[in-house]
């Protein structure tokens, strides 16, 4: 259960390498939070990361997840959840691309949407069946701005994450009221691994601005979480820019 200040004391990371996601687990895992699940495909990156979560403290598992597999989610997460109530689920797996192969081979664009959505809606379901048996937790979601509106650069990836924001929202309007808490988290260009060698974007930010961001947005038990905070203005505001106005933007 979480505790008196609405922190989590058990954590389940799906994407269990992201770095946005370790920066989320550290910084809860230096207030309160205790067991932290790492769910990934197995690999030494996800043994070094719960070593280095263990370290901190923490009673640290990993388990065997797939997000290209959905037929496997209902048993993996299922084995997690049997072994204790979970807090928090933080969906934080995803995949950028590469935009121009991405347009020549169709084939790697829809590895893109399997991971980033069709795979976030098996796991999201899942994931919130599971929180509302057990009567109480929340599922943060990683969406991104590119979701927003999409852009001539990246509109695979964008239009990716723009149907995994509108799942994230629907679903946690369906769970409103049952005692689960979704709350969806729109990070602009983070500096991580992912990101390395693209122009980085302006407002760009870090994966420990997004985990302190995830953190306070708990607290509040936030629906929507922008970070830096200022980009709910800017992108109100490209919402509305006319469509021929937008492609000649350097965005």
């Amino acid at each position: 259960m979480k505790d008196a200040f609405g922190l989590p004391q058990s954590l389940l990371v799906l994407g269990g390498t992201s770095e946005i996601a370790l920066a989320t687990a550290r910084r809860l895992i230096a207030r309160r939070t205790r067991t932290v699940w790492l769910a990934g495909r197995p690999s030494h990156a996800l043994e070094s990361a719960a070593a280095e979560l263990g370290a901190l403290g923490a009673d640290v598992r990993t388990v065997a997840f797939d997000a290209l597999d959905p037929d496997s989610h209902e048993a993996v997460l299922g084995k997690v959840f049997a072994e204790g109530d979970i807090d928090v689920v933080l969906l934080a797996f995803g995949i950028l691309g590469d935009q121009a192969r991405d347009e020549r081979e169709p084939s790697a664009a829809v590895r893109v949407a399997q991971t980033n959505y069709t795979g976030a809606v098996s796991a999201g379901l899942v994931s919130a069946r599971a929180l509302q048996a057990q009567g109480h937790g929340s599922l943060v979601v990683l969406s991104s701005v590119a979701g927003e509106r999409a852009r001539r650069s990246n509109f695979i990836y964008g239009s990716s994450k723009a149907g995994l924001d509108a799942f994230a929202q629907g679903l946690g309007d369906a769970l409103h009221g049952t005692g689960v808490h979704v709350m969806v988290v729109r990070p602009g260009f983070v500096r991580t691994r992912m990101t390395a060698g693209l122009d980085e974007a302006p407002l760009a930010t870090t994966p420990d601005a997004v985990a302190a961001a995830v953190e306070l947005g708990l607290r509040r038990r936030s629906e929507t979480v922008w970070v830096p905070g200022v980009l709910r203005v800017v992108m109100s505001a490209l919402r509305h820019v006319p469509r021929g106005l937008f492609r000649r933007l350097p965005v």
